[in-house]
């Protein structure tokens, strides 16, 4: 099966004169895998998923994904790369101006799908996240949790090959924490999306094989 995310003595850090934050990494991960990255605050878990996305690149070593050499990326290569991520923030990032419908379709609207497509798309991604009801107000209207299922189903909105989230339910109540993950898991089992997550605590309860891999001492190591 091909690697989605290949590193190779990755080394990552902000600045060449910085501490690295992490060092000579190696690790692949490969197309429908569902990964949890755990480690303790500060060690390098966001910084590591900012790596795969383009947002920082290495220091040294190498980091391929989808075939991409991230260290040579170009900014159009990179944006043609995104276009088949979908991407979970910790703070959500919605935009407050616009409908909950429009948040959703945000990646559509970009890529240019017809308004049909776009309405299509929301009524069926606003029923998964179990907020159809909510279609017309404005995200500042909901709570935490509702507007953290809207950045999910965003992130679902192109039915993308990676899904690359942060910390998605880092201070969620129970109900939608599990709409969250079901979402998740649904999204690896269906759409055949490989799935990397950034937390705090792998859930109690989960249906699914997965991978774990463990951020310590700036170094990544498998869990079995």
């Amino acid at each position: 099966m091909a690697n989605i995310i290949s590193a190779s003595h990755l080394t990552l850090g902000y600045s060449n004169n910085d501490a690295d934050i992490i060092k000579n990494a190696n690790f692949k991960i490969k197309k429908g895998d569902f990964v949890f990255i755990t480690g303790p605050s500060g060690s390098g878990k966001s910084t590591l998923l900012r790596s795969f996305y383009g947002q920082l690149k290495p220091k040294s070593g190498n980091l391929l994904v989808g075939a991409q050499d991230m260290n040579k990326i170009s900014k159009k290569k990179l944006q043609e790369l995104r276009t088949y991520f979908g991407i979970i923030f910790q703070d959500y990032k919605l935009i407050n101006e616009w409908s909950v419908a429009k948040n959703v379709v945000l990646p559509l609207i970009i890529a240019g799908y017809n308004a049909d497509v776009q309405e299509t798309q929301a009524k069926r991604l606003l029923k998964h996240v179990k907020l159809s009801e909510h279609a017309d107000r404005l995200p500042l209207e909901l709570s935490g949790g509702e507007q953290q299922r809207i950045g999910v189903a965003r992130a679902l909105a192109k039915n993308p090959t990676l899904i690359l989230a942060d910390e998605p339910t880092g201070n969620l109540d129970e109900y939608s924490s599990n709409v969250i993950w079901d979402l998740m898991e649904n999204a690896n089992e269906q759409l055949d999306a490989t799935v990397v997550v950034v937390t705090h605590r792998i859930p109690n309860i989960f249906s699914i094989p997965y991978r774990h891999l463990i951020i310590e001492n700036k170094g990544i190591y498998e869990v079995h």
